[in-house]
């Protein structure tokens, strides 16, 4: 058989059995109209509006360390739009969260449990307290 008989009868076939079940066709055909019609009146609802060029701050991944990973989720939460580019844009750039909340407040802690290992404060406090006691009770 030769291409287009074939086709001819395969669409003869379609044809016969899409009329013999007419909800169905109904259905099929109405279907992608309506989800059209929904397209085209939120389209003309919402004109389209012209925006300048975005530039959104960088991001570090996983593999650039935890600390950078961390402070590009929570520096970055709202994802906020800027005309210009932005400093970590230039290339070689891992972060530029060097004074944000986060990297200060690692810092702090970094330098607060590195100098409670050499704190002898305590042992200072107690010796002070101490001799307190003894001038209490000689006089």
């Amino acid at each position: 058989m030769a291409f287009w008989t074939q086709l001819g009868l395969l669409l003869w076939k379609n044809f016969t059995y899409r009329r013999r079940q007419t909800f169905q066709l109904l259905i099929e055909v109405a279907w992608p109209l309506f989800i059209f019609f929904i397209l085209i009146s939120v389209r003309l609802s919402y004109p389209p509006y012209e925006q300048h060029e975005c530039h959104f701050p960088n991001k570090a991944m996983p593999s650039a360390g935890t600390l950078p990973w961390i402070q590009g989720i929570i520096c970055n939460a709202n994802n906020p739009c800027f005309r210009y580019p932005t400093p970590g844009e230039s290339p070689g750039v891992v972060g530029n969260f060097n004074a944000s909340i986060v990297s200060r407040l690692f810092s702090d802690a970094k330098r607060l449990l590195l100098y409670s290992q050499q704190d002898t404060s305590i042992n200072d406090v107690q010796k002070v307290l101490g001799k307190l006691r003894k001038l209490e009770n000689s006089s």
